[in-house]
């Protein structure tokens, strides 16, 4: 299967550049993965789409402040995205520009109260970089740290937060879990009183979100590995959930990553932790995920294979044309698909 199967135009003006100022005021596609047919709706309109028993699977990682925008002591502007602790202070990090930072470069960050060192280059591009600082780690980065905006949206963030979901917790993303930005605590608790179970699993997003697929052959396309976690009552609530006939709901591409890399064939689930590189699309056989809430993707990206492996790849591009048609908003800040 080719990269180009994936394309479709997607003019500019519909990358969102900045959130809506209600979450859950998003437009909603919603997707017959089967038959094709799209509705219009509202992510409001989501509890009319679920039922009793239905288990709701988010991502609860939260977004590193993980932008760093330094100097090398020998001056020139540094940039630097944290990707992934390597552990004893050492980081997986993206650089900009990239010919700057060689091995041995020094960076100095707001007025030297975290200082690094480029210790190697990655394959990839990559470096590996070892900070110096005093006091926690996390606590310099909420001081000097930006979020991790992808490359398309221009806007600075006014609110922090808003790149974050509402039931974020586990510290360690490089990206926000996108498809969750539209939940309220307000639609969150109209959706567990209706009986709805709703439980967690992690997946520190990151670089394979900003990886394109470079391949013609997409087969050929390696993904970068993300730490992912699945607690016992979240195999617990999935497990029941399929044991009664019920739909387990992913809300994220990272959520349902996380379950298919550890559901047995049978669907079923235990408690895991560890890496995941898994990489899913057309030909696919879902395990465990029997519906998807998730954002509308780039083209030719590894997300919108892995929708079209879940719904069918003329299903997608058609609702993706249409959405292009209907102005839908794309990507991070955009608005939303529920693929069932």
């Amino acid at each position: 299967m080719k990269k180009s199967d994936f394309w479709f135009d997607l003019p500019e003006k519909l990358i969102a550049q900045t959130p809506l100022s209600q979450r859950d005021s998003s437009r909603m596609l919603h997707l017959n993965k089967t038959t094709g047919a799209v509705e219009h709706l509202h992510f409001s309109d989501l509890p009319n789409l679920l039922h009793p028993g239905d288990c709701l699977v988010l991502n609860d990682s939260r977004v590193l402040p993980a932008r760093l925008i330094g100097h090398r002591s020998s001056g020139g502007q540094i940039e630097v995205l944290l990707l992934r602790d390597l552990g004893n202070d050492v980081w997986e990090c993206l650089t900009k520009p990239g010919k700057k930072t060689r091995p041995g470069a020094e960076i100095l960050f707001g007025n030297g109260e975290l200082k690094a060192i480029v210790l190697s280059t990655c394959e990839g591009g990559t470096r590996q970089i070892k900070f110096e600082y005093e006091g926690i780690f996390l606590e310099v980065l909420e001081r000097l740290g930006r979020m991790p905006l992808p490359p398309y949206i221009h806007e600075e963030l006014q609110d922090q937060e808003r790149y974050q979901t509402v039931y974020s917790r586990e510290v360690g993303s490089a990206a926000a879990p996108t498809a969750g930005l539209h939940f309220t605590p307000e639609l969150l608790e109209q959706i567990r009183a209706m009986g709805v179970v709703i439980c967690f699993v992690t997946l520190h997003v990151g670089l394979g979100t900003f990886r394109p697929v470079k391949e013609d052959d997409i087969e050929s396309h390696e993904m970068h590995s993300e730490f992912c976690v699945v607690p016992k009552e979240t195999a617990d609530a999935i497990n029941r959930a399929k044991a009664g006939g019920h739909r387990v709901i992913a809300v994220g591409t990272t959520s349902c990553r996380t379950m298919e890399s550890f559901a047995q064939e049978d669907g079923t689930m235990e408690e895991a932790s560890g890496w995941t590189d898994i990489f899913i699309y057309p030909g696919y056989r879902f395990k465990c995920v029997d519906a998807l809430i998730t954002n509308f993707h780039l083209p030719e990206s590894t997300l919108i294979m892995l929708v079209s492996a879940l719904a069918g790849r003329e299903n997608v591009l058609n609702a993706y044309r249409i959405a292009v048609e209907e102005g839908y908003r794309f990507f991070s800040f955009g608005d939303v698909t529920l693929i069932d």
